[in-house]
């Protein structure tokens, strides 16, 4: 049996990763930081340990034949910067799947990271996809235009009764659920790609997003267009006015708003009725 490792193991994705390939037969490894707060993950096997410290991953990748890594930082709270997180913990991982002669090394990236390198979140993963196309290992290159979890500000808005663009409104995306990423991730794989740009089946500009979202809720579309310059603006003082847990994320989140996100379609789930499933859920 193929034994796959997967880091990041409780995240978003990472459930959804470790149930895809258990459902397809191999062995799952899941690396945690506290296995008291994993035990619903679908792993055979839980490994505590601390990726940032790399004497703690000695030998944890003996006899796996992939990795697989989305591991990254979403919020930042305990003191940890993307610097050690996105690129130095996943670095050390790389080091130590190397050691243990794993066959492929497989990332959960970001679509037009080439747009962003300006951006501190991209660009520490740019700097760890480059180590990790220069390493002595197979790899595999996952950039998803979004996550339908990253769709949750338009609802939010919807149901607060207006929703605020930036700018036309016109830039496209096709955002992904996470268990059609990980079948992809995993197809993309057994196929050997080195690189996959990916969304989901269905592409829409910003103004459809708010529609679908008050469509959701059940209440009737008020959109605002603000000029794009706030947008650019706000990317240029957020730095300066607030902490790096607060304008990390919006750096990256405003500078994505400002060009289209659409990636090489997969998958069967579509956004509509995510939206319509949770707001159904915050009504009961």
């Amino acid at each position: 049996m193929r034994t796959v490792f997967i880091a990041g193991a409780t995240g978003y994705l990472g459930r959804y990763l470790c149930a895809e390939f258990g459902r397809r037969g191999w062995y799952v490894t899941a690396l945690v930081r506290n296995a008291k707060h994993a035990h619903d993950l679908e792993a055979d096997t839980l490994i505590e340990a601390e990726a940032t410290r790399p004497d703690t991953l000695v030998g944890i990748m003996d006899g796996a034949d992939l990795v697989v890594s989305a591991l990254g930082i979403t919020r930042q709270t305990d003191g940890l910067g993307y610097q050690d997180v996105d690129y130095q913990a996943n670095l050390n991982l790389l080091h130590e799947a190397e050691r243990a002669g794993v066959a492929r090394f497989a990332y959960i990236h970001v679509l037009n990271a080439h747009r962003m390198s300006h951006v501190p979140l991209v660009a520490v993963k740019a700097a760890f996809v480059c180590a990790l196309q220069k390493a002595d290992i197979a790899s595999t290159v996952i950039a998803p235009s979004g996550y339908f979890s990253d769709m949750g500000d338009f609802l939010a808005m919807a149901r607060s009764g207006r929703v605020w663009l930036f700018g036309s409104g016109t830039q496209r995306i096709n955002p992904i659920h996470g268990a059609d990423l990980a079948a992809a991730t995993a197809d993309a794989i057994a196929e050997g790609r080195d690189w996959l740009d990916v969304g989901g089946p269905d592409t829409f500009c910003q103004s459809e997003l708010a529609l679908a979202a008050f469509d959701a809720v059940g209440k009737p579309a008020k959109i605002t267009r603000l000029p794009d310059w706030l947008r650019r603006t706000a990317l240029v003082l957020l730095p300066k006015l607030t902490p790096r847990r607060i304008h990390g994320p919006a750096q990256f989140f405003l500078t994505a708003l400002g060009m289209d996100m659409v990636g090489e379609s997969h998958g069967t789930r579509r956004l509509e009725n995510h939206f319509a499933a949770l707001a159904k859920q915050a009504q009961t």
